[in-house]
């Protein structure tokens, strides 16, 4: 692997990030990371080596703090080679219960925050001519389960962007993945990571269900955080990444399922769809 290349990771202090984090510095790469806070960071990660590691504090919200970051990984490194859009949280709960606000707040990391750090980097990407940006999505994105229509939504957000800015930045040389894995054992269900919202709502009991049948696997879920790192630096090093990869057994399955189901909605309707063109 062509460990001279310089990733920058959001979302770097806790869950897949930090496995990332810890991965990439541990196969030779040079690494911005960022985080709220740059000392937690370094402390998580445990590798004090300012040739390779750059831990930086930014707000994710603040545009000018993103663009901030950048010049100072170019700075360090003199050049950004891969992005890791990793900053992110889930929500469940129903859209009855959950505030506008919180709503806004996980739109504003989930998606916002994704868009903004592409706008930064692509400057600098078009000027090399080269560079891989992988956005982490979530198997929720294409296919949602009760409850979590809010995080759904943001994920699928996520997964439109990424194609969509993938055919814009084509031609400059840089590619997009967006990653979309079901259960990894990251502490993604713990309430660093989760904005659970219980319902005193007569019914719901299918949001009900599968709110606890989620809680109940925290610790347990199928999917290694290690091999996810791997799968990304694979992924950097190869020629034709996916567009999309999905990420875990739970994922094909319920991916692949939805796949069929609309080819056979999408055929079954074919004679009204192509009906609303004029005659």
């Amino acid at each position: 692997m062509n460990t001279s290349k310089v990733w920058y990771v959001t979302g770097a202090s806790q869950g897949l990030g930090l496995v990332l984090v810890k991965k990439l510095l541990e196969n030779g790469y040079r690494v911005a990371a960022s985080s709220r806070d740059a000392h937690a960071l370094s402390q998580a990660v445990g590798l004090i080596d300012k040739d390779r590691f750059l831990p930086l504090a930014v707000d994710l919200n603040n545009l000018d703090c993103i663009d901030e970051s950048i010049q100072q990984t170019l700075a360090a490194f003199g050049r950004i080679d891969v992005v890791v859009n990793n900053a992110g949280y889930g929500m469940a709960g129903t859209i009855e219960d959950i505030a506008e606000q919180d709503i806004r707040n996980i739109f504003n990391v989930n998606v916002l925050a994704t868009i903004d750090v592409v706008k930064s980097v692509l400057p600098v990407m078009r000027r090399q001519r080269s560079g891989y940006i992988i956005n982490i999505g979530s198997v929720a994105g294409f296919v949602g389960a009760p409850g979590w229509s809010v995080y759904s939504a943001t994920k699928a957000a996520v997964a439109a962007f990424s194609e969509t800015i993938a055919l814009d930045v084509k031609e400059f040389g840089i590619k997009v993945t967006v990653a979309e894995p079901s259960g990894f054992r990251t502490g993604f269900l713990t309430k660093n990571s989760l904005a659970l919202i219980p319902t005193k709502i007569e019914g719901y009991e299918a949001v009900k269900r599968t709110q606890d049948r989620y809680l109940s696997s925290d610790g347990k879920q199928p999917g290694d955080p290690d091999r996810a790192a791997e799968i990304f630096m694979e992924l950097a090093e190869s020629p034709e990444p996916p567009m999309h990869l999905f990420l875990g057994n739970d994922a094909y399955n319920r991916a692949s399922k939805k796949l069929t189901e609309m080819s056979e909605e999408l055929e079954q309707w074919k004679p009204v769809t192509v009906g609303a063109d004029f005659k």
